[in-house]
């Protein structure tokens, strides 16, 4: 991804921190992982705690007022960051990847039951949510472009140049 401009200390660490919305929405894909890896679930609990007091206290559409608030508050304000804008536009597409594809598995969750190969979607769709926001956290903190496949085009699009 193209360079575009210094970002400060404070730039990094908001373009970081949204990450945690497609992680908190990738938590629960990840039980089985956390039951044989423990300190990882423990860890996730740790840092994912006060977003979800945010969720819970927003109520049943919580995920929904903050996507609208990233979006029209964050993403389409011109005022704030290239670097802000387009990490929490990459943020949310993950976000709604993990939504779309818990949905898609829910219907296979009723349809087949608890087996081996609806745990290994789920085992997929956690670790590939974790690979991508920890990569994305890194490279923010570093003050660097994450650029995942598709993903980063398509925020690129929505915010621009």
């Amino acid at each position: 991804m193209t360079w575009r401009g210094s970002t400060d200390t404070k730039d990094r660490i908001f373009a970081a921190l949204v990450y945690l919305l497609p992680l908190y929405s990738a938590f629960a894909f990840g039980d089985s992982i956390f039951q044989q890896i423990p300190f990882l679930g423990a860890a996730l609990v740790i840092v994912l705690t006060p977003l979800a007091f945010l969720y819970s206290s927003l109520g049943t559409f919580g995920s929904l007022i903050i996507f609208f608030v990233l979006f029209l508050a964050v993403v389409r304000n011109p005022r704030i960051s290239h670097f802000i804008r387009f990490n929490t536009m990459q943020a949310i597409l993950i976000d709604i990847l993990v939504s779309l594809l818990g949905l898609v598995l829910k219907f296979f969750d009723e349809r087949l039951g608890a087996n081996f190969v609806l745990e290994t979607l789920f085992n997929v769709v956690f670790l590939g949510a974790f690979a991508a926001c920890v990569y994305s956290i890194i490279q923010s903190v570093i003050g660097k472009y994450a650029d995942i496949p598709t993903i980063s085009e398509a925020a690129y699009s929505q915010v621009g140049g």
